[in-house]
């Protein structure tokens, strides 16, 4: 793990605590002030234990210096806050105290209040009091009351409670990492691609992020005049050499490049890695050689690489830097995955890197090729898919670029997973590679060369597939799908995935779906149907209702999902636009507009 210096760790943002009181002296207030202060204390000893930052550290919790029972409190507690960077703002408090006058008024800043559900002191009615302030000031704001009733001074945290809690920090801290960051574009279009038209007015106002565009010939100018750390690459092509395993190429006698080529193509897309990382996040040995303007980097969280088909008739393509920088290790060792989009889909990079701010592991970027029923499996196989796999499944495969975490080798109790970096081990990261054979690329498709990556992920892996999709008059949405990998008999694999392009990682996909269900998921195949485009961003576990919170506070409709609506947390006032909490989404969503618009 690479070693922060103090001040790269200030650098991530804090989650503030604000601590409630009934500020009525004479008996009142200071009868209140060890209780409140102490379920501060408590909250912040949750988040401490159980969330982390992109380094892996704990994420730092800022209490303000002193409870707040008026308005003198509260804006020295927004000082506080802001000295000490908090990106995300939770009020707490045990009883009654005056709503308008201690409520957070920062207009952006992802907010929740926690009213102690007790009989002593009405914490629900400052609760209810407050969140009614905040919707009738337009600050959105999210609710936390835990179902049953507890004892005052009670410092546990109940389950529901807890989970309403770090399922809003999480969405909270996702919005503020993203604030004033960067989404790198290197090139533009691919192949008419929608999603790579990328849209700079959309990441301003609804994700606070800047958008910087590097034309691709900026990665060629790089290699051929040496703009790189040429020890780090003696270093990396000796670590390829060992750990990835070359496969056969399966292209025509004709089309083959010879081996020098092949060799020449290795280098080459290991200097790509180099230089697209440094594009994103820069490197300062490149001062030491000269290049100090390139040794800045763009401050980028997520970028994306356009290849097809300027850059890829001629040049090898992205697949090897993409399935890398993608991945959770490299030559230097097991770290935190960086966010590249295939073909520069920027709503796809947007996406993955949604889950990647809520979970810290690396994500998927598939196709969400071809759904597959069970009669059609048969035809073609002669087997019948059985168990979770009965009612069909969707490919998700693309050309070689997805992360090698993809291919399912780590696991919790004996489960696949894919893990933070700070988790995996020698021994997964070894098994990671082990299991991906990286094939010359089909020069039908990649007439300039290079690798695409193969792997087949584990089955029984629960995974969350969502996708940013930008709508004319509407504006973003998002799509959700829950659901778990599958692994097939090995024959029936091989016929399937043979009939596309047996080089590329293969995800065998099913998710949730329920018969009686209204919209797309009563059935998989109405869940391909209604997918909004060719992409998909795979992360693992069930994240959906983390996806959901987070949407909300950027103001971005759910268009469909099938999360449990037990799990579903979003700012109160959206009670306010409808009976039908979907319906409602949209309403609101378009009521207050993206979290940071300029008009």
């Amino acid at each position: 793990m690479q070693t922060k210096t103090k001040e790269q760790e200030i650098f991530y943002p804090a989650i503030g605590i604000r601590p409630i009181i009934d500020g009525r002296l004479g008996g009142i207030r200071e009868s209140l002030e060890d209780t409140t202060m102490q379920m501060a204390r408590s909250v912040a000893k949750l988040f401490a234990q159980q969330l982390h930052s992109p380094d892996g550290s704990a994420v730092r919790v800022v209490i303000a210096d002193s409870t707040i029972g008026g308005v003198k409190e509260a804006d020295n507690c927004r000082r506080k806050f802001e000295l000490e960077n908090v990106g995300v703002s939770l009020s707490v408090t045990p009883c009654w105290c005056y709503g308008s006058e201690t409520m957070d008024m920062h207009p952006t800043m992802p907010k929740a209040i926690w009213g102690f559900n007790g009989t002593e002191r009405p914490g629900a009615v400052y609760l209810a009091a407050t969140l009614a302030a905040h919707n009738q000031f337009g600050l959105p704001a999210f609710g936390i009351y835990g179902h049953d009733v507890q004892d005052m001074g009670d410092e546990r945290i109940p389950q529901d409670v807890s989970e309403k809690l770090l399922t809003f920090a999480r969405a909270g801290l996702a919005v503020a990492l993203m604030r004033g960051r960067a989404y790198l574009a290197i090139g533009s279009v691919c192949m008419g691609i929608a999603g790579s038209m990328v849209n700079a007015q959309l990441l301003q106002e609804y994700f606070g992020m800047r958008t910087e565009f590097v034309d691709s010939s900026e990665v060629l100018r790089r290699i051929e005049k040496g703009i790189f750390d040429k020890n780090e690459f003696g270093k990396a092509k000796a670590w390829v050499t060992k750990y990835c395993k070359e496969g056969e190429d399966y292209n025509r006698v004709e089309k083959r490049f010879t081996r020098e080529k092949l060799d020449q193509d290795w280098d080459f897309v290991i200097k790509m890695t180099m230089i697209i990382r440094d594009l994103m996040q820069g490197n300062d040995h490149l001062k030491t050689i000269g290049y100090g303007e390139e040794a800045g980097g763009h401050n980028a969280i997520v970028s994306g690489f356009q290849g097809q088909r300027q850059w890829t008739d001629f040049l090898p393509n992205g697949d090897f830097a993409e399935a890398i920088l993608n991945s959770s290790f490299d030559w230097n060792g097991i770290r935190a995955p960086l966010t590249v989009a295939t073909e520069n889909d920027s709503l796809n990079g947007i996406s993955m890197l949604l889950g990647n701010l809520l979970t810290h592991t690396a994500q998927i970027f598939a196709d969400v090729r071809t759904y597959w029923s069970a009669d059609s499996v048969e035809r073609v196989t002669g087997w019948r898919p059985e168990g979770v796999a009965s009612g069909g499944f969707i490919h998700l495969i693309n050309s070689g670029s997805a992360t090698l975490d993809g291919t399912g080798q780590q696991e919790k109790n004996a489960v696949p997973v894919m893990k933070p970096f700070w988790e995996i081990s020698e021994a997964e990261k070894e098994a990671c590679l082990e299991a991906t054979t990286w094939y010359p690329a089909n020069t039908d498709y990649f007439r300039g060369g290079g690798f695409s990556s193969k792997f087949v992920t584990r089955g029984e892996m629960a995974v969350t597939m969502c996708r940013l999709n930008l709508v004319a008059g509407l504006g973003p949405v998002l799509q959700i799908a829950e659901g778990e990998t599958v692994s097939l008999p090995d024959q029936v694999h091989t016929t399937l995935d043979n009939r596309t392009d047996k080089t590329w990682p293969t995800t065998w996909f099913v998710p949730r779906t329920d018969k009686n269900a209204r919209g797309p998921f009563r059935d998989v195949y109405s869940v391909m149907a209604a997918w909004g485009a060719n992409h998909g961003a795979i992360c693992s576990g069930h994240i959906g209702h983390e996806l959901i919170a987070l949407a909300a506070m950027l103001r971005i409709p759910v268009n469909m999902h099938n999360v449990a609506p037990e799990k579903i947390m979003r700012p109160s006032t959206w009670s306010s636009f409808g009976a039908d909490p979907e319906g409602a989404d949209y309403r609101a969503c378009r009521q207050f507009g993206p979290l940071y618009k300029t008009h």
